[in-house]
């Protein structure tokens, strides 16, 4: 453990914890743009810099390591200084068109610019203009809007693994891309959408249905139904409608969604989804309560046991089931109905 104090408070910590860490612990907030607890400090954007006493130049608090009797200043006016001349920086090759943006009110640069009191970058420099790549059918990539964090490449290459994207070309020109400069949708990348999910401002945007501003919205946690492994994920809602699907940060998935996961919200509101049970009367699929089917499928088994013996029975288990859900499937045909009769949808 290491002791330091930070803004005139005491903290203890483990070794080998960054600045940041440390700063949380006391609920001391830093601005951060390429920082993801879920990979190892970078120091791109430089925003979260601080003073640390003795040291010759501010230090990024994402990557400086805590050490034994620090003194540490997260706000003091060279800092502030510091922050704010980084964001005039970004905001200098930055598009500002937060009126119709639709990363607006969930946009970092324009948090931090409005904690900072940033309006524009001043310097009268060459601005960029890039194409918009809107090849892929669920994302677009606005270059444009990029701050160039670097959190998207290292999201794409450290945790999915896609090897996708990467910083292309060097100095002013560097940009976001795919090797010879394709399109998206000539790439490796597998539409999964982590990228554009951790993208701090509009660089990277989903393609949604229908408009929707940040705080129209609600959220409701739930597990994603494409398969065993139980993703946590957030519905966006708008009024009655889901519009979008972000991860958790959460076990099992830890803030990452495939491609199902991610886009394939839109069969919620199909007109063919089926959202009661049926049940068969008189020749007829009727619709029926959830209890109605459930003493249907009791009666059923019951009948089909006495007559005809447990292993007259069997059942048929969904892929799209949670892990856990279909555990407790095949303990109620085993233990309960007395039958190893089960299997799954897979093999079909």
């Amino acid at each position: 453990m290491v002791n330091l104090t930070i803004n005139d408070q005491q903290v203890q910590v483990e070794n080998n914890t960054t600045l940041l860490q440390a700063a949380e612990k006391l609920g001391i907030s830093i601005p951060t743009f390429c920082y993801d607890e879920r990979l190892a400090g970078h120091g791109a954007c430089r925003i979260c810099v601080v003073e640390v006493k003795g040291a010759r130049a501010l230090q990024t608090a994402c990557t400086a390591p805590a050490a034994e009797g620090m003194v540490v200043e997260t706000h003091s006016p060279d800092v502030i200084a510091a922050r704010r001349e980084i964001l005039r920086l970004m905001l200098e090759n930055h598009p500002l068109d937060c009126l119709t943006c639709e990363k607006s009110g969930k946009c970092k640069l324009q948090d931090y610019c409005y904690e900072y009191d940033i309006k524009e970058g001043g310097y009268n420099g060459k601005k960029k203009n890039y194409p918009i790549d809107d090849s892929n059918p669920f994302f677009y990539l606005d270059r444009n809007k990029c701050i160039m964090c670097g959190k998207c490449i290292r999201v794409d290459n450290e945790l999915q693994c896609s090897g996708a994207i990467n910083f292309n070309d060097r100095g002013f020109e560097t940009h976001i891309g795919v090797p010879y400069e394709r399109d998206f949708e000539q790439s490796t990348c597998v539409s999964c959408g982590n990228c554009v999910s951790i993208c701090p401002v509009g660089a990277l945007m989903p393609k949604h249905p229908e408009k929707f501003r940040t705080w129209e919205l609600s959220k409701v946690q739930t597990t994603c139904s494409y398969c065993g492994v139980g993703c946590q994920m957030e519905l966006l809602v708008k009024g009655n409608k889901v519009v979008g699907v972000e991860p958790v940060n959460a076990e099992p998935n830890n803030g990452l969604l495939c491609v199902k996961g991610k886009f394939g919200y839109k069969f919620i509101d199909h007109p063919d989804r089926l959202k009661t049970p049926y049940i068969r009367k008189d020749g007829k699929l009727v619709e029926a309560t959830w209890d109605e089917a459930y003493q249907l499928i009791a009666d059923k088994i019951e009948e089909t046991k006495g007559k005809y013996g447990p292993d007259a029975l069997g059942g048929f288990s969904s892929a799209r089931c949670t892990n856990e859900e279909n555990y407790l499937f095949q303990k109620l045909f085993r233990a309960v109905i007395g039958t190893n009769n089960v299997d799954h949808c897979a093999r079909l």
